[in-house]
């Protein structure tokens, strides 16, 4: 257990130890996060496609995630309704901010990409499968594929290491942050509450149940670690639930984050840091950045420990 944690988070620690200081370099680490994010999900797909009875398998991964997604979402959606009515946080719309999504249909395309790349990996390993004759040839290519998306995630870790660094917030700032930390806390413990909860359903061991549940939104991450755990398919099903959650989050925030602020900066996990941020910006204004980081950077810092340990008991 110890040996898988030091793998994941070291190049994490190591990323952070690079300090950046050129826009150009910082430039080139951001556009490597999203090739890495890409290369990660085309790869499951190669290994999703060396199911057997594939289609079975596909219809099973979809109702699996549907009911894990709903499980937790139920519990996510209740605690921070809550953590909002206590925190009393306020939202003020802010028309003009850069980076921002064009409309929410720009920003729910950019999610549904990320399926469509996994479709893509699928359509691939089924090719290269069958080019390779099945049997052995077969199997090892679908093996090659998954060992390579651990060293992509290795590099994708150590990169976004690279950017928690350098995002302009020293750690006695988040750490100080009550509100971010506040709603961090209720959407790690209800995520896990609802992987619990969801663990007799899925005919998962409860360590497993909440394990699923640990992604906090990071499908990248939950998708290989769980997958290199647990199977391609399990891997598939932590996949859509935190990728689901994405999806929700753009619908989501532009609704209820000028009543209920500290529910719309939570429910994206641990996107709120980055590919939600700009609807985050768009409609709570820029008092609502720093949260949104806060609560964000310390849900991608536990995830992965807590993913591992959790699959390790």
């Amino acid at each position: 257990m110890l040996s898988g944690l030091l793998i994941v988070l070291l190049p994490l620690v190591l990323g952070y130890l690079v300090p950046v200081r050129h826009a150009r370099a910082m430039a080139l680490i951001n556009h490597g996060v999203n090739a890495s994010v890409y290369v990660i999900l085309l790869l499951m797909g190669v290994s999703l496609a060396g199911l057997e009875d594939l289609a079975s398998q596909l219809s099973r991964l979809g109702g699996q995630a549907l009911q894990l997604f709903a499980v937790i979402s139920i519990l996510n959606l209740a605690g921070l309704w809550w953590l909002s009515r206590r925190l009393g946080l306020r939202a003020a719309p802010s028309r003009v901010v850069p980076g921002a999504p064009t409309s929410k249909l720009a920003a729910i395309a950019g999610s549904l990409a990320l399926v469509g790349v996994v479709v893509l990996g699928v359509l691939l390993g089924l090719a290269g499968g069958g080019l390779a004759g099945g049997g052995l040839a077969g199997a090892a290519l679908f093996a090659r594929a998954e060992t390579l998306a651990e060293w992509v995630l290795y590099a994708l870790l150590a990169l976004i290491g690279c950017q928690l660094r350098n995002s302009g917030m020293p750690l006695r700032q988040i750490l100080l942050n009550r509100f971010g930390l506040a709603i961090a806390t209720v959407l790690a413990v209800t995520s896990l509450a609802g992987g619990l909860l969801a663990a007799p359903l899925l005919d998962l061991a409860w360590n497993e149940g909440l394990a699923m549940a640990a992604g906090f939104g990071w499908y990248s991450l939950s998708g290989i670690l769980i997958g290199d755990r647990l199977g391609p398919l399990l891997g598939g099903v932590a996949f859509f639930n935190d990728l689901t959650r994405e999806l929700l989050a753009f619908v989501l925030i532009p609704l209820v984050i000028r009543r209920h602020a500290a529910l719309a900066i939570g429910y994206g996990g641990a996107t709120s840091m980055d590919f939600t941020l700009p609807v985050i910006q768009q409609h709570g204004g820029v008092a609502c950045v720093p949260i949104a980081v806060v609560s964000g950077f310390m849900l991608s810092l536990l995830s992965p420990p807590l993913i591992l340990f959790l699959l390790s008991l």
